[in-house]
């Protein structure tokens, strides 16, 4: 009898350890595989692209520390599921071979995933310099365009077999930790390590912040320490941001007393509402209604320009359109990194709220545009999209702010050249055209807005236009491409009627890439903005006034010179010249203000950083010891953001029918 219970007593160890450590053995080798793998990434993103600013040793040693910790909360909680399942469903599923094999086929599949997402990651990276934020979920809004332009720009199958081949190695690992195990031993313990297991990944939840990977002065090492889970999920957790909660506020009278004042010209006239930046503009109610022709495109930033300081300029037509016949404008940045952040600022004169772009938002069914503007003063207004009018919400903003006609990609008959985004820029400068004759024709003054496609991977092109092989898929290839479509553009409005009494734009919606060490990378912000117009620009002109997009259409409605009603937070760049000149800014969830060589960013939970440097000539540096010009842009910043917020949140960005206020007068 001794020795049978001596017997009993030393199997009773192995057989309880036996009976949990499969459970738990299965959750833990894929945490042990998703840690190594983020590991990987971050050692390869580090290596592949390095700081653009001296960073000290310290600095990456942090990243991976910090970066380790925010990767083992998140794949704690994607592994959350899993953990549960081995460790709660009964003994019969667990040994039961279809259950296993179904198990295992969900293993597989998700292994299958998570591999084509680290891999993805690296791609996203190069593009943005940044973990997926706001960008990637906005991608996964239109799988259409998206999912054909990553089958387009890049060697799916390959890739897709690789991720197959990866989740079949970690399937196979996974299956080694299913184990014969005696049912009858540890059933109380699977439950108590279950809740463990969720308690220690909330408890590693609430230590994770976006602030714990804002410790470097360099905006990449940032990055790589943060994970792209919890980056993605921050993203779609803020996209209708409450901006008073998380960044930097004033009393709001304050705000728009301080506004109002950076807004003051010699030819406004405010409204008397305090709170309101309702303003109407001095004019000439004589002048003939010029025409206008806004051409946006697509990622055309100022450094392919050679008359932007480009040596080996991919714009060589209008390189020459610029030093002939164009006023040029040398010193403009976008206000953000995205299409819609361009037709926020360029359309609206709007500052680039946190969050979601308000093209994006559900608050945009009215807001004042430069086409309500000139459509109040008379104007036929049309809107060309190279794309789906569904992307990016184009077509419902253009429709319900002030465009009459919208002509997207079913509206183009038999075009001569289609990717993925849409048809190329010669299609569509060849619409444009046409509908400008018709407007002429008829008499009718006319705004006509277009938006190309063709600057945007997979970087494809019609054949025979330049020399370079559409086959390549470059992008130095295409941005020659579309100058070479703008130029024949030129060619053909010279010799129509309305050449005359037209003004022609060209400008940027945002840089091609992004590049910088400050959260907020203003140096990869700078675009071109040219006017061309034989009436207005009798002879080439070069201004070099800081300015931005918000400054765009004042600038323009200046340029035509009569009266009209404005909410724009933009200034002429033509204007006063005591007026101060600044840039706002957005990048992913920071945004900014530029002037006087000073940069001040604000972040989430009211973080704020202060630069100093000119962008056009190196890295602005951070300021450690910021002066009281820094602090009052810092004010002016908090004031235009607040301003913005409180208008767009309760719908008063917008011109109605009463509450005008006093008429400004004419010019003599």
């Amino acid at each position: 009898m001794v020795r049978s219970d001596m017997r009993l007593k030393s199997m009773s160890k192995p057989i309880l350890m036996n009976s949990f450590a499969p459970r738990l053995r299965v959750p833990l080798i894929a945490v042990t595989v998703l840690l190594v793998a983020s590991v990987i990434l971050r050692c390869a993103l580090a290596i592949a692209f390095p700081a653009t600013s001296s960073v000290p040793w310290t600095d990456y040693a942090r990243a991976f520390l910090v970066g380790m910790r925010m990767d083992l909360t998140a794949i704690l909680v994607l592994t959350a599921p899993l953990a549960l399942w081995c460790l709660l469903v009964s003994e019969k599923k667990w040994k039961s071979r279809f259950w296993r094999a179904l198990f295992l086929t969900g293993l597989f599949l998700a292994s299958t995933v998570l591999t084509f997402l680290f891999l993805a990651e690296a791609f996203f990276f190069e593009e943005f310099r940044s973990r997926y934020n706001t960008v990637a979920i906005d991608y996964l809004i239109y799988p259409h365009e998206v999912f054909v332009n990553i089958w387009q720009s890049y060697p799916v199958v390959w890739i897709v077999l690789l991720c197959c081949i990866v989740a079949a190695v970690v399937t196979f690992l996974l299956k080694r930790g299913f184990r014969a195990v005696d049912p009858a031993a540890a059933q109380l313990r699977k439950p108590f390590v279950a809740l463990a297991w969720i308690a220690v990944a909330a408890l590693l939840g609430f230590t994770v912040n976006l602030e714990s990977v804002r410790f470097s002065n360099e905006r990449t090492v940032n990055e790589l320490a943060n994970n792209t889970f919890v980056s993605v999920a921050t993203a779609a957790l803020t996209r209708n941001l409450d901006y008073t909660a998380f960044y930097p506020t004033m009393p709001v009278d304050e705000a728009y007393a301080r506004t109002r004042k950076m807004l003051e010209s010699t030819n406004a006239v405010f409204s008397k509402d305090p709170r309101s930046v309702r303003r109407a503009i001095a004019g000439d109610a004589t002048k003939p209604k010029m025409n206008m022709v806004l051409l946006l495109e697509e990622s055309l930033g100022s450094e392919f320009w050679g008359v932007l300081g480009r040596p080996d300029s991919l714009t060589p037509r209008m390189d020459e359109i610029c030093r002939k016949e164009a006023m040029l404008f040398d010193n403009i940045y976008a206000d953000g990194n995205r299409t819609i952040r361009g037709y926020e600022g360029v359309f609206c004169s709007f500052p680039p709220l946190p969050g979601d772009s308000i093209v994006a938002r559900d608050r945009t069914e009215n807001v004042e545009t430069i086409a309500r503007v000139l459509r109040r003063d008379g104007y036929d207004t049309t809107f060309l999209y190279a794309g789906r009018g569904v992307f990016d919400g184009t077509g419902f903003f253009a429709k319900r702010n002030g465009w009459d006609r919208f002509i997207e990609l079913t509206d183009f008959k038999n075009p001569s050249f289609l990717t993925i985004w849409g048809v190329c820029n010669e299609d569509l400068y060849d619409r444009a055209i046409e509908e400008m004759r018709d407007r002429n024709k008829r008499g009718l003054p006319f705004f006509v807005t277009t938006m190309s496609v063709s600057n945007h991977k997979p970087y494809t092109y019609p054949a025979g236009r330049i020399p370079e092989d559409p086959n390549e898929k470059r992008r130095e290839n295409v941005v020659k491409y579309t100058d070479h479509a703008l130029g024949r553009f030129f060619d053909m409005v010279r010799k129509e009627p309305f050449w005359t009494n037209t003004l022609f734009v060209v400008l940027a919606d945002h840089g091609a890439r992004v590049y910088g060490s400050q959260s907020i990378p203003i140096r990869s912000y700078e675009i071109p903005f040219l006017v061309v117009s034989p009436t207005m620009v009798p002879q080439p002109k070069r201004i070099s006034t800081l300015g931005c997009q918000l400054d765009v259409a004042p600038t323009l409605l200046g340029m035509i010179g009569r009266p009209y009603e404005s909410m724009f937070f933009g200034h002429d760049l033509q204007g006063d010249l005591d007026v101060s000149r600044r840039v706002l800014l957005n990048h992913n969830r920071s945004i900014g203000i530029y002037a006087e060589e000073r940069l001040v960013t604000f972040s989430l939970n009211r973080r704020v950083d202060y630069y100093r440097g000119n962008p056009k000539i190196g890295q602005m540096v951070v300021d450690e010891a910021p002066d009281a010009k820094s602090h009052e842009l810092e004010r002016d910043a908090i004031a235009f953001f607040q301003t913005a917020d409180d208008l767009y949140m309760n719908r008063r960005f917008r011109i109605d029918s009463d509450a005008l206020p006093e008429t400004a007068k004419a010019s003599p």
